[in-house]
């Protein structure tokens, strides 16, 4: 068996494709998606993230503004801006890009940040939404991976589902979206005992450990799908997953790759839930 590749990248063009038909007609009807992402500092990587953000918006018409803010700038001049955007009606989407400088509170600022216009997903009334079922924004990374499952028509309900990672990014909400497709979910973490009793019977198993290649195919059942998450730099400069694609490739039935997998799909939810919160908010003022 080789594993059937669920390519994130393709998947993400035709996506974002559907997505540009979309705000052209929203914007024939007077409403123009507008997202405005903070990033305070220049932290290289961070850098890197919202020029690809940016780039996406372009790709599909949305909107996008980039507020630059000093490293030293003070937690609550940062408040004050969210609070501008959170009151101005031409912003749709809000997202202060992570991590920030040690003297601000991550937490105080995501609290901030309106839920109608958090469309990362990071709220906590977004996050309880979710939890409950509720029609909300999700977090992008996870809604990224459940998308991912849909599109190869990969069955969910009454499965069991193994999440590795209990990050509130990815870990926990991912495994509440499967909890919410109906599937048995079993999270696994750093202090999980025998952790391969635990994978070798997942039907769908969702790697987010941040430990390049640590799941090799002794830790895979047969015919699994699997959802590598991971993004590790190696000293060779390679970027490699949490997954040991060529050997679990060679088990599974479904796998993503490093890169072109899950990343892509992150932005990509990030551009839809601009355009819902855009609908929302136009409907709602309108």
């Amino acid at each position: 068996m080789s594993a059937e590749i669920i390519n994130g990248k393709d998947l993400s063009l035709a996506l974002k494709e559907e997505m540009k038909k979309e705000v052209d007609t929203l914007k024939t009807g007077g409403i123009h998606p507008q997202l405005t992402v903070i990033l305070v500092g220049d932290h290289p990587a961070s850098r890197s993230y919202v020029n690809g953000k940016e780039k996406a918006c372009g790709e599909t018409g949305i909107g996008s503004h980039i507020i630059e803010l000093p490293k030293t700038v003070s937690e609550s001049d940062l408040l004050k801006e969210i609070h501008r955007l959170n009151s101005d009606a031409n912003v749709h989407g809000i997202l202060v890009q992570l991590p920030l400088p040690v003297h601000i509170d991550e937490q105080k600022v995501i609290e901030t940040i309106s839920p109608e216009k958090d469309v990362d997903g990071f709220h906590p009334i977004n996050i309880g939404r979710m939890m409950t079922g509720m029609d909300t924004y999700l977090s992008c990374t996870p809604y990224g991976i459940i998308t991912m499952l849909r599109s190869k028509n990969i069955s969910i309900a009454g499965k069991h589902a193994v999440v590795i990672g209990r990050s509130n990014i990815v870990g926990k909400p991912v495994a509440q979206l499967l909890i919410n497709e109906n599937a048995t979910v079993t999270t696994c973490h750093s202090k999980t005992e025998n952790l391969k009793q635990f994978t070798r019977i997942a039907d769908i198993l969702v790697v987010a450990v941040g430990k390049a290649n640590m799941i090799d195919a002794s830790y895979v059942k047969e015919g699994a799908t699997v959802i590598d998450v991971g993004m590790n730099r190696l000293e060779n400069g390679k970027l490699t997953g949490d997954v040991d694609f060529d050997s679990v490739q060679e088990k599974a039935s479904f796998i993503t790759p490093v890169p072109r997998g899950v990343g892509p799909m992150t932005i990509t939810m990030l551009l839809k839930n601009t355009i819902k919160a855009a609908k929302r908010l136009e409907n709602r003022e309108g």
